[in-house]
C-alpha cells in the first residue's frame, strides 16, 4: 500500500470517531453539565488556575506525547504496518480516546482530583493507596528515562573509544541551546498573557518569532558543550523549578509554545509523506510472531504494550486527572482537548509508521548509512523523504525534528514530575476529609510539603536514570498498560456509582487488563529463566520480584473492580452516606 493513501484511511477515520464517536460520549457522559470547573471553584494561583482552551490544548498534547507515539511504533514495526495501523486507529478511537476523555470528566466531577482519589471515593480507601503507590514509583521510572533521554540529545556524543563526534554534538548543542532560550521565552509570554493581559493572538505572534528567532540562534550559537551526566543534574534543577512554580509562569506558556514545534513536526511529517509517499511494501504486512535471540515474540501482548501512545496509555489519565484537570476553563472543552489530544497523537504515531517504511528502504540501499534508533529512524527518515525532492535540506530538518522530539520529552518529563509530586502528597493525605498540606499537622505536614515532595522525587528519578534505569525499563510497557486498565476501572467505577451509563469502558477495561497480566507473567517468566542460567544482576531480580508484585496488584484491584461494577459491594462513600 501507499503510505499516503494509509495517511488518508487513518484521517478520516480519526475524524470520524472524533465527531461521532466522541459526541456520543459526551451525551452519554453529561458533558457541560457539570457547572464551574475546579479550575475556577478551587483556583490558587499555582495548580489550579484556569486556562484557555488553546494554552491547554498545548499543554496536555505536549504532555502526553512524550516520545511514545515514535518509539512504540518503531519497537512494534518487526510484526508488520498492518497490525500496527489497525491497533492505532480503533485503540486510539474506542480505547485510548475513552481512557483519556474519561479520566478528565471524571477529575472535575472530584474536584480536580487524581486517579488515586477517584478510586478512593468510588472503591476503596486500600485501592488508593495500592494505586498511588504503584503510580508513583511508574513515574520515577517515567522521570528517569526521560530526563536520560533529554540528557542525551543535549549531551557531548563520545563514541566508545573517548574520541568526540563533532558533528552530533554540534547538532546536540544546538538542541540545548534553543531549549534553554525556549525557557525564557515561554516565561516572557506567561507575563505577556497572564500579567500584560495581551490578547491571545497577539501573543501567539509574538512567541512563533521568538521561536522562529531562538531557532536561528541556537544553530548558529551554540557554546554549551557538557557531558551527558552533568545535564542530567541540571535537567533535575530545572524539574525541581518547573514542578513547583505555578502553572501559568512556565508550565502553561512552555508547553504552548512547545505545541507549535509539535504541530510544525507533525505539517514537515504531512508534507514528506505527501512528496514522497513510500510504499509500505518495504516492511512486513503483519506477522503474529517474530523470531529474536531469545526465540519467538508473540503479537499478543508485546504490540499492546509496545505501542501505548499512539493507542492507549496509561499515563495519559494521569496527566488529565493531574495537571489537565485543575486548568480545564470549561467543562465543554474536555473533548477536543482530551479526545482530541488522543487522535492526533495518533496521526503522529501513523506518520511514524510511514517514516519506517521510508527507513527500511533507505537502509536496504545504504547499509553503511543505515538508519537507526528512534531518533534516526524518525527524523532521518522524514528529512530523507523532503531531502529526495528538495536537495540540501537535510541537516536542517533533521536538527528541527531532533529539537521537536525533544521538546515532547522535556514537556513529558516536567510534567511526569509534578503528577509524582501531586501522587506522594496525596499518599499521606484523606482527600474525602478535605486534608490538604496547609491543614494538617505533624509528620503528614512535612512529607505533603510540594517542595520535599518534589525534591525526593527528582533526586530518585535523576539517580536512576544514572544508574542503570534501563534494566528494569521493560517493564514499563506493562506497568503504564496496567496504569490505563486501572485508569478505566476507576471511571467505570464512578460513572455506575454516578448512574450513568460505563458499558463502552468494559470491553476496554477487561482488554487491558488481560494484556498487561500476560505480559507480566512472560516478562516474570523470562526473568527467572535468566536468573537461573546463572550470572544475572540486579536487573532480572529486580523485575521479577516488582513483576509478580504487579500481578499481585493488577488482580487485587480487578477483584475489587469486579464487586463494584457488579453492585457487590457498596463504595465507602455509599457506606458513609448511610451511616
Amino acid at each position: 500500500m501507499n503510505s499516503l493513501v494509509l495517511l488518508i484511511i487513518s484521517l478520516v477515520a480519526l475524524a470520524c470517531g472524533y465527531v461521532f464517536y466522541g459526541g456520543w460520549l459526551c451525551k452519554k457522559w453529561g458533558v457541560g453539565e457539570g457547572g464551574e470547573t475546579p479550575a475556577h471553584k478551587m483556583e490558587d494561583g499555582v495548580d489550579y488556575v484556569p486556562a484557555k482552551a488553546p494554552i491547554l490544548m498545548g499543554h496536555h498534547f505536549s504532555s502526553i506525547a512524550g516520545a511514545g507515539p515514535i518509539t512504540g511504533p518503531i519497537g512494534a514495526a518487526a510484526f508488520g504496518w498492518i497490525p500496527c495501523a489497525l491497533w492505532i486507529i480503533l485503540g486510539g478511537i474506542f480505547m485510548g480516546g475513552v481512557h483519556d476523555f474519561g479520566a478528565l470528566i471524571a477529575s472535575l466531577r472530584h474536584g480536580g482530583r487524581s486517579i488515586g482519589e477517584i478510586i478512593s471515593a468510588n472503591m476503596s480507601k486500600r485501592a488508593k493507596m495500592l494505586f498511588l503507590c504503584f503510580s508513583y514509583l511508574t513515574l520515577i521510572l517515567v522521570v528517569a528515562a526521560f530526563a536520560s533521554i533529554v540528557a542525551g540529545t543535549f549531551g557531548t556524543v563520545v563514541d566508545e573509544n573517548g574520541v568526540i563526534n563533532q558533528a552530533a554534538s554540534d547538532s546536540h548543542a544546538s538542541v540545548a541551546m534553543v531549549s534553554i532560550l525556549f525557557i525564557l521565552i515561554a516565561i516572557v509570554f506567561g507575563v505577556l498573557v497572564y500579567r500584560m493581559h495581551l490578547p491571545m493572538i497577539a501573543s501567539s505572534v509574538v512567541g512563533i518569532a521568538a521561536i522562529v528567532a531562538i531557532i536561528a540562534i541556537g544553530m548558529n550559537f551554540h557554546p554549551i558543550y557538557l557531558s551527558t551526566n552533568t545535564w542530567m543534574w541540571i535537567v533535575g534543577i530545572y524539574i525541581v523549578i518547573a514542578s513547583v512554580t505555578p502553572v501559568w509562569i512556565l508550565l502553561q506558556p512552555r508547553d504552548y509554545l512547545s505545541s507549535f514545534l509539535l504541530y510544525a513536526m507533525l505539517g514537515v511529517a504531512f508534507f514528506a509523506v505527501v512528496v514522497a509517499h513510500p510504499s509500505m511494501n518495504s516492511m512486513q504486512a503483519a506477522s503474529f510472531a517474530v523470531e529474536g535471540a531469545s526465540g519467538k515474540t508473540f503479537m499478543f501482548p508485546v504490540l499492546f504494550t509496545t505501542i501505548a501512545c499512539g493507542a492507549i496509555s496509561g499515563f495519559h489519565s494521569l496527566v488529565s486527572s493531574g495537571t489537565t484537570s485543575k486548568q480545564l476553563d470549561k467543562e465543554t472543552d474536555a473533548k477536543p482537548i482530551a479526545y482530541g489530544s488522543m487522535l492526533i497523537e495518533c496521526v503522529l504515531a501513523i506518520l511514524t509508521l510511514c517514516a519506517i517504511a521510508y527507513a527500511y528502504k533507505w537502509n536496504a540501499a545504504n547499509p553503511d548509512n543505515a538508519l537507526t534508533g528512534a531518533t534516526a529512524i524518525f527524523g532521518g527518515g522524514i528529512a530523507h523523504m523532503i531531502d529526495d525532492v528538495i536537495p540540501g535540506t537535510y541537516n536542517i530538518l533533521y536538527t528541527l525534528l531532533v529539537l521537536a522530539y525533544s521538546a515532547f520529552c522535556l514537556t513529558s518529563l516536567d510534567t511526569a514530575t509534578r503528577l509524582a509530586r501531586f501522587m506522594f502528597q496525596e499518599f499521606w493525605l484523606d482527600g474525602q476529609k478535605g486534608e490538604t498540606p496547609q491543614n494538617v499537622t505533624g509528620y503528614k505536614k512535612v512529607l505533603s510539603n510540594p517542595i520535599f515532595a518534589t525534591l525526593l522525587t527528582v533526586v530518585l528519578g535523576v539517580l536512576l536514570g544514572l544508574n542503570g534505569y534501563a534494566k528494569i525499563w521493560a517493564l514499563f510497557g506493562s506497568a503504564n498498560q496496567l496504569l490505563a486498565a486501572i485508569g478505566l476501572l476507576a471511571i467505570a467505577a464512578w460513572l455506575a456509582n454516578a448512574g450513568k451509563e460505563n458499558k463502552m469502558l468494559i470491553i476496554p477495561m477487561v482488554f487491558m487488563m488481560l494484556v498487561t497480566i500476560s505480559s507480566l507473567v512472560i516478562n516474570t517468566k523470562n526473568q527467572f529463566s535468566a536468573i537461573a542460567a546463572g550470572g544475572a544482576d540486579w536487573g532480572p531480580w529486580a523485575q521479577a520480584i516488582i513483576g509478580i508484585l504487579l500481578i499481585v496488584l493488577a488482580l487485587a484491584l480487578a477483584v475489587e473492580g469486579y464487586s463494584v461494577l457488579t453492585g457487590k459491594n457498596k463504595s465507602e462513600k455509599e457506606v458513609e452516606a448511610e451511616a
